[in-house]
């Protein structure tokens, strides 16, 4: 019943969550392939590490602001700050560091996939972590599930499968082929091969009188995308995410204090901080960001994405609030196939009916495994407290 400005939250939410899930993929994608920044392209440990920041100062905002909420009226500042202490570091929650350094990885491996897949293929296969989530679930919780679950789950896997085959190529029609003429360019003034010396030397920005190292100027200008690097990416990082989510549960089932889901993405960032800093950062790229910079390869994309990502969290949390899992799962159908419009539109991606028909059973099983069921075991809560920026 909770509106704002007359429009109920559910509708805003789930609006919201479509917008950020298609938005954050095409984003995400074209930082990665975008020309690099006064030749240089960002590294995604420092985007996973800003993520975590500003994540938990926005997790800090809400929690502060939920707990003021429920305090008398003119409490210090002071107050609220301590119980927020209190509350975060309560109990067992260094427990929580575990699926919060799987959950850091996950992110990680996000930003591999994306530069290697376009962005629809990626969201689609992504779906994977639905299957992985279930798995897990039926391995450490003991859950079972129902027949159409698991019918679900096969169809899932299908459909992921036909998404991956490559494109049948087109046949080759050799008769236009007889009036094609090769097409070559001889300069016949001295001005023409002036400014052809000076096109070719222009080409060779970084290295010259030398051929070492060109391959990796042309593949840092031009990323190619390796699908085979994408795909391990994804299957990876939807295993992190399955895996990451039922300890979470578990935890969270084991443990009893009780706190709000803002509170729960506090800890989550918190704990996150240091795997990104110290494993991604300093220890994965801190020789080559010592060289170039913090912030080199930066610009407003790549801000945009890195807040996007941020506030996934906080949009995936207002949708559990005010909506429910049948509804963020049909949010998430939605912003599948906004992402493919926008990927043949901005991207050339290329339609094929292997994708197409892979995507349609994809859907399908999301929406047969989260539809309604008599006999269905008590509903999986992992959402509550998903860290998952991309759903």
């Amino acid at each position: 019943s909770a509106t704002w400005n007359g429009i109920p939250l559910k509708h805003v939410s789930l609006i919201t969550l479509t917008f950020q899930n298609s938005a954050l993929i095409l984003i995400m994608h074209y930082s990665r392939i975008m020309p690099p920044v006064n030749g240089q392209r960002y590294f995604a440990s420092t985007a996973v590490f800003l993520n975590e920041v500003i994540k938990l100062g926005l997790s800090l905002t809400l929690a502060l602001y939920d707990i003021s909420n429920t305090a008398p009226p003119n409490t210090p500042a002071t107050t609220l700050f301590s119980s927020l202490w209190a509350t975060v570091f309560a109990g067992d929650s260094w427990k929580l560091a575990i699926p919060a350094m799987l959950y850091t990885l996950q992110n990680t491996l996000q930003y591999v996939a994306v530069s290697n897949l376009d962005a629809a293929t990626f969201q689609v296969t992504y779906q994977l972590k639905i299957l992985t989530t279930a798995l897990f679930s039926v391995m450490m919780l003991g859950r079972t599930l129902s027949m159409r679950r698991w019918v679900s789950l096969v169809l899932l896997m299908l459909g992921i499968a036909i998404v991956q085959l490559p494109a049948e190529e087109e046949a080759l029609d050799m008769s236009s082929l007889k009036d094609a003429q090769p097409k070559f360019y001889f300069p016949r003034t001295m001005e023409q091969l002036r400014d052809l010396g000076s096109t070719a030397a222009a080409q060779l920005v970084k290295r010259s009188a030398t051929y070492e190292g060109i391959k990796e100027d042309v593949a840092e200008e031009h990323p190619q995308l390796n699908g085979s690097v994408g795909l391990m990416a994804v299957i990876a990082a939807c295993v992190l995410s399955g895996l990451a989510g039922v300890y979470f549960e578990k935890v969270l089932k084991d443990s009893n204090a009780s706190a709000t889901v803002w509170v729960r993405n506090v800890q989550l960032s918190f704990y996150s901080l240091f795997p990104a800093l110290f494993i991604g950062v300093l220890f994965k790229d801190g020789e080559e960001i010592a060289k170039t910079g913090f912030f080199a390869g930066y610009n407003w994309v790549v801000w945009t994405a890195i807040t996007f990502q941020a506030m996934g969290g906080v949009v995936v949390a207002l949708v559990v609030n005010y909506a429910d899992n049948i509804a963020k799962n049909f949010a998430t159908s939605i912003s599948i196939i906004l992402s493919f419009i926008a990927s043949v539109f901005f991207f050339d991606m290329t339609i094929s009916s292997n994708f197409l028909v892979g995507t349609a059973i994809v859907l399908f099983a999301t929406y047969l495994y989260s539809s309604y069921d008599r006999r269905r075991s008590p509903p999986i809560h992992i959402a509550e407290y998903e860290k998952t920026t991309i759903e």
